[in-house]
């Protein structure tokens, strides 16, 4: 079996651990090769995420190592996350348990797949995201306003500082801290939060993926769209966002924690 290992680069520390596990896999007898980042920040050679062909990816560090690894990808490899960071919803395995695993990772991997989201604009296809697409103002400080569209039907018009349109996965990311429910990451639909709105009877909707779901920008100004927390996308007035469930969903090695188990003990550590 063949892992490609994608670490952190700004953490020396994480860097030498990720180092230190490589080690750890070739002792038990797996091929290893180091992400072309993690290979420049470690003086070595590496291979890009679009091009391996790797059976596995390891990512070291937060959310955020797995959410690149994921946006990287040319086709959804299994990903098992391995925590450096502060919370890590993401990643499944803390330090301790990694040694383990990996002796025990036999060639029947057990896969969780979860859900993604696809962003068109005009039937041009804008990105994808694992956890969350948020909508907000280019310019600090200022309101936008959306307007929600169903099956056809506009349900709903508010003002708000931003939206989250986030997947069952992202219920515990940016959306949690916005107020949005925790949402069991089987469920296959989209959480949409709205960020400080004006009104206060503005409040989360959980949608079904079968909906038709657009979000029409209706203010003058220009708004970003950020793709999980990374690709930014400048909108103007009157951008019309059509949401929809992904055809690929990601792909992660199943470590055999409950979700709900994982919530309660990563939300203890906060």
């Amino acid at each position: 079996m063949k892992a490609l290992l994608i670490s952190r680069i700004d953490s020396p520390d994480v860097l030498a651990y990720a180092d230190e596990i490589r080690h750890l896999l070739l002792s038990l007898g797996y091929a290893v090769a180091l992400e072309e980042g993690t290979a420049n920040a470690l003086g070595e050679t590496g291979e890009s995420l679009g091009e391996t062909d790797a059976d596995i990816v390891v990512a070291f560090g937060g959310d955020g190592t797995v959410l690149l690894a994921i946006q990287t990808m040319k086709r959804q490899i299994p990903v098992i996350g391995i925590n450096r960071g502060h919370v890590g919803f993401l990643a499944d395995l803390e330090s301790s348990e990694v040694p383990e695993f990996f002796r025990n990772l036999g060639r029947e991997i057990h896969l969780d797949r979860r859900m993604r989201i696809s962003l068109f604009h005009k039937g041009k296809l804008l990105g994808e995201a694992l956890n969350e697409a948020v909508i907000v103002t280019a310019r600090p400080a200022k309101m936008l306003r959306f307007t929600i569209i169903i099956d056809g039907v506009e349900v709903e018009d508010f003002r708000a500082d931003g939206l989250i349109i986030a997947t069952p996965t992202g219920s515990t990311a940016y959306a949690m801290s916005g107020g949005g429910p925790i949402i069991d990451p089987k469920f296959d639909g989209f959480l949409l939060v709205p960020l400080a709105p004006y009104m206060l009877s503005s409040r989360p909707r959980l949608i079904d993926s079968s909906r038709d779901l657009k979000i029409r920008l209706e203010s003058t100004k220009l708004a970003q769209l950020v793709l999980d927390g990374r690709s930014g996308i400048t909108l103007g007035s009157g951008a019309e966002i059509s949401v929809r469930r992904a055809e690929v969903p990601a792909v992660f090695i199943d470590a055999g924690k409950n979700f709900f188990l994982k919530v309660r003990e990563k939300l203890h550590n906060l």
